[in-house]
């Protein structure tokens, strides 16, 4: 485990110190965003060091063409690049003439950032010497607005601590900004206008390709002291670039403040002609509300966010940290207002892996957003698949299959596919059974009995054709056998029946029989508009029933446990313990011929099955299969330790259930995989959540019910957290010797501790 350097705090995130190797790390950990855009905590003041400039806006990215070394058919023409945008928040500092830049300053002291988590804002302070010895103290507050999304604001502060000082505050839009991770070079971006109003600028550009068109926005305020101080002159236009100069001195202790309101207006939801007018609407509202105003309006929004959200953990501030950390991270990167996006991998916080989603969303976000926000955002990010069924099935007959066979993206923005290793655009079919497990996991929780017949039977039948095509029948196994496919284990490429997928792919063909009967059944007007559309025909469920009924399994009877895919065991089965720490990450270190040649396994595969289908099991085959696969785990993918933390939970082995949980929680904070340069990792950041509530709290849903089977980690006293429930606002707390229920309103409720059955109304308090 690597050591953080950054402050145990319930609520916030504190680095003290100037560091410039911590520079790009830091700009990932204190990412600000509001579910419509985000940026990497980048320095609004010039900077000449390394660093990696991000700002994103949801929705708008680029089809850079795919570039490989040898061509296969089926390839996606491109890999959507989520772009870097126009700058807003740089302001020029200049100081006496001198350019102030933290890299070249003589001397830098009091550093320190703060993310405060509660509040949703990010700070800096300083003090500094420049060339001429002249020493200033600077602090800057910073936040994107949850109340008004298309805003962000800066409050920029300048002291002057020795002599007299001429200060220069240039605050400035630029759109002559590149991504960091362009395949050919090419510009994205192109510039349509550059224009002002007062002290307002504009810069309306659109992206190359994709025809996004965007305003990037800027108005500011410039104050001495209490006295706001306005300007006459015309801000300057350049090319790409709009800057505005304010110039002032200061004597000894005197201040003056930027405060720079800015931000995105996009054609995804308005005319391209009135992007300019709705920027200027937007700084007018911001301009009459005033900076301390829409602060206060921001952070009620936080507010109602951890009423809802928060998970409180006593007696452990570095769990209590982490887990706030997670919460805080996802409310930044979805918050559910719109249906169009959904969650990249990296969030707001970087660039790589492009796309607005994985399977990564079905498989690990869902849960959180089902339970900790009201019931359609979880049902918007089905519906978003929904949408996408006709890409889909492009995606699939680019491959060769017929018929209305479906498969889903690795990577998307819009449905089709753009992600171009091909082990994983071809092999890595398990995302379509992730798919279909989520409107299971959807409907199960919320009992919501009109998504499938309304939209989720379409998605399953185009996923279930997909696997009747994709097994095929071996005479050799006088069995159904899935062949060149690469699991949730992406260090074992092209291999034969993966457990995982062809326990998954079994399941889906099972459960979508069922789904087809039932909406027939209870709901015809729709059946009968899916089955026009669809063509689908009791021929074929019955041949779905067929192939479901004979499965191959790769299983080992001496060990008694299935086996991750044929051919596991002809591997030298040496544990992750046996390896020397100079060799971790082995994704690293290691040639990628020696990875797929070892036992060892990047994430839960064999194990992310045992987490979906635990009630398929008894727990004496979930020991065995768990003994045999952890050692060998080096959980090099952020996705993997919050399955195996829920799983030891369930093996009442807690210290490894708290170990895997301080793992995924502080994944970014503690740099275990020395990435974090290139942004966090927003999904698996659900998993952290799972890992207390499903794994520690122990809930799930059996028999139509909730039931909880807490144990809890010796370091907590006691965690608490709310959940909605089936429109129920359910609140839990266990400690160490009981769990206490309430629910809002007087709602009541049925649910299980352990299997011990308990009514819920007002406050209910169960020994444990």
């Amino acid at each position: 485990m690597n050591a953080s350097h950054y402050h145990q705090n319930p609520w916030k995130i504190i680095e003290q110190g100037w560091n410039p190797e911590n520079v790009k790390s830091s700009e990932s950990i204190f990412s600000i965003g509001n579910g419509a855009m985000g940026q990497r905590a980048n320095f609004e003041e010039d900077y000449s060091g390394p660093s990696f400039q991000g700002s994103y806006i949801g929705g708008v990215y680029y089809p850079d063409k795919t570039r490989v070394g040898w061509w296969k058919n089926g390839y996606p023409e491109y890999f959507a690049k989520v772009l870097n945008a126009p700058n807003w928040i740089g302001i020029h500092v200049k100081v006496n003439g001198q350019n102030l830049d933290l890299n070249l300053c003589k001397e830098v002291t009091e550093y320190e950032r703060e993310l405060n988590m509660q509040e949703g804002t990010y700070t800096r302070t300083f003090k500094c010497k420049l060339q001429d010895e002249t020493r200033i103290h600077v602090k800057s507050l910073r936040f994107l607005s949850l109340d008004q999304i298309n805003l962000g604001a800066i409050h920029y502060t300048v002291t002057a601590i020795s002599g007299e000082t001429k200060l220069d505050l240039i605050p400035y839009l630029d759109a002559g900004i590149t991504n960091q991770d362009s395949n050919w070079e090419d510009q994205f971006w192109e510039i349509d206008q550059v224009s002002t109003k007062e002290s307002k600028a504009f810069i309306h550009s659109h992206t190359l390709k994709t025809d996004f068109h965007v305003c990037t926005f800027m108005d500011t305020e410039f104050w001495a002291g209490e006295t706001q101080i306005k300007r006459k002159e015309k801000p300057q236009r350049e090319i790409n670039k709009t800057t505005l100069n304010y110039s002032h001195h200061l004597s000894e202790g005197d201040s003056v403040t930027l405060i720079k309101y800015g931000g995105y207006i996009t054609d995804r939801k308005h005319p391209k002609a009135e992007l300019n007018k709705l920027a200027d609407t937007e700084l007018q509202k911001a301009s009459k509300l005033g900076f301390d105003r829409l602060l206060h309006n921001h952070k009620a929004e936080w507010a109602k966010i951890w009423e809802r959200a928060d998970i409180r953990i006593g007696g452990d501030v570095k769990a209590q940290q982490a887990i706030r950390f997670n919460i805080f991270q996802l409310n930044q990167t979805y918050t559910g207002a719109d249906a169009g996006l959904n969650i990249g991998p990296k969030g707001f916080t970087g660039e790589k892996y492009g796309g607005s989603t994985y399977w990564d969303t079905e498989a690990y976000c869902i849960p959180f957003y089902m339970a900790t926000k009201k019931q359609e955002v979880a049902r918007n990010l089905l519906a978003y698949r929904y949408h996408q069924v006709d890409r889909a099935i492009e995606n699939a007959a680019k491959l060769g299959f017929t018929s209305g066979a479906a498969l889903y993206p690795m990577v998307t923005m819009n449905g089709e596919e753009c992600h171009n290793e091909w082990e994983i655009t071809f092999e890595e079919i398990h995302r379509n059974g992730a798919i279909a497990f989520a409107i299971f996991n959807y409907e199960r929780y919320t009992a919501d009995a009109s998504y499938i017949p309304e939209m989720g039977l379409e998605v399953l039948i185009g996923i279930s054709r997909f696997w009747a095509q994709r097994f095929n029948f071996s005479e050799d196994k006088n069995s159904y056998v899935m062949l060149g496919v690469t699991g949730p284990n992406e260090y074992e490429n092209n291999v034969n029946n993966n457990w995982y997928t062809n326990y998954i792919a079994k399941w889906c063909l099972e459960y979508t029989a069922e789904q087809v009967e039932k909406t027939k059944e209870k709901s015809p007007e729709n059946f009968k508009r899916i089955a026009e559309k669809t063509k689908i025909n009791l021929e074929e469920v019955r041949e779905w029933n067929v192939i479901s009924k004979n499965v191959y399994f790769p299983y080992n009877e001496e060990k008694q446990v299935f086996l991750q895919q044929d051919g596991f065991l002809d591997k030298q089965l040496l544990p992750v313990s046996s390896l020397d720490s100079s060799e971790r990450p082995i994704n690293q270190n290691w040639s990628w011929d020696r990875i797929l040649r070892s036992p060892y396994i990047k994430q839960a595969d064999v194990l992310q099955g045992f987490y979906f289908f635990e009630n398929h099991f008894d727990l004496e085959t979930l020991k065995r299969n768990y003994n045999f696969y952890e050692p060998l785990t080096v959980h090099e993918s952020s996705l993997s330790p919050c399955v195996h933390s829920i799983l030891a939970s369930r093996l009442g082995k807690e210290d490894q259930a708290y170990e895997f949980y301080l793992r995924t929680a502080r994944l970014d904070l503690d740099d275990y995989n020395t990435e974090i340069e290139e942004g966090l990792h927003i999904t698996s950041m659900a998993g952290t959540w799972m890992s207390i509530v499903e794994g520690f709290a122990g809930m799930r849903i059996q028999n139509d019910q909730l039931c909880f089977r807490p144990r809890l980690p010796k370091a907590w006293n006691e965690i608490e957290f709310r959940i909605n429930f089936r429109n129920v606002i359910l609140s839990v707390t266990i400690s160490q010797k009981n769990i206490s229920f309430s629910t809002n309103s007087n709602a009541s409720l049925s649910l299980f501790v352990y299997d011990k059955e308990i009514q819920i109304k007002g406050e209910t308090s169960v020994a444990l």
